[in-house]
């Protein structure tokens, strides 16, 4: 990610309209590198995991275990790091429609209605 993916944020264009904090701008930038950072582990991890697989030799079968668990401990981390994101930035739309003069807390959709389009539908 470069440095300039938040500076339209930055500018004024945060979630209640209003300018988003710059240590909230930096907080997101360390955690979507970490991600990348993370994500790049992976793939070097599921190519790895797929040339063992090919392989066929009981210790490169062997050793896909223990790479397996560290992808899955990756994944892990990714999700915690999403959710933290998700947090901060929930928070600063509570904290910018607070300030904005809706105490309600509730997130709104850009036709104002409370709650709208926040439902997350998982695929069945």
């Amino acid at each position: 990610m470069d440095g300039d993916s938040f500076s339209g944020m930055a500018n004024g264009g945060g979630a209640a309209g209003g300018p988003v904090d710059g240590k909230l701008i930096q907080t997101f930038h360390k955690s979507f590198v970490q991600v990348q950072s993370l994500l790049e582990q992976n793939r070097l991890l599921i190519s790895e995991i797929n040339q063992n697989h090919e392989s066929r030799a009981p210790r490169n079968l062997t050793r896909n275990v223990g790479l397996i668990r560290e992808l899955n401990n990756n994944i892990r981390r990714v999700v915690g790091l999403y959710a933290d994101i998700s947090a901060s930035f929930a928070r600063n739309a509570d904290t910018a429609a607070s300030s904005d003069g809706d105490s309600s807390g509730t997130l709104r959709s850009p036709d104002g209605r409370a709650g709208a389009g926040h439902k997350r539908v998982r695929p069945g």
